[in-house]
């Protein structure tokens, strides 16, 4: 297998696994509330939301790093088609 197949298919699984991580991390937000009144008649609601925001701290450092591999796929195949661009037209050998 040349490298541009492989380039392409290790950058596709990478924004897969990106848009997957975005996906689930939305599903787990959707029932976040943006305002709560904390009485204590709300005890069960913020441990519910306290639930919610344990689990998408625990998925943020992943989709740091999936987004971290998108940009640097992206850098290598961007990097490769200038390199290629360049050979074509003699400004490099």
């Amino acid at each position: 297998m040349t490298f541009v197949p492989f380039m392409w298919i290790v950058w596709s699984a990478f924004v897969c696994i990106a848009a997957a991580l975005y996906i689930y991390r939305s599903s787990l937000t959707k029932n976040e509330e943006d305002q709560i009144f904390l009485d204590d008649s709300f005890s069960h609601e913020q441990s519910v939301q306290a639930a919610i925001v344990a689990r998408v701290a625990k998925v943020e450092p992943i989709v740091r790093i999936a987004r971290w591999l998108v940009a640097g796929m992206t850098v290598i195949v961007v990097a490769y088609y200038v390199r290629d661009i360049l050979l074509q037209l003699h400004v490099i050998q």
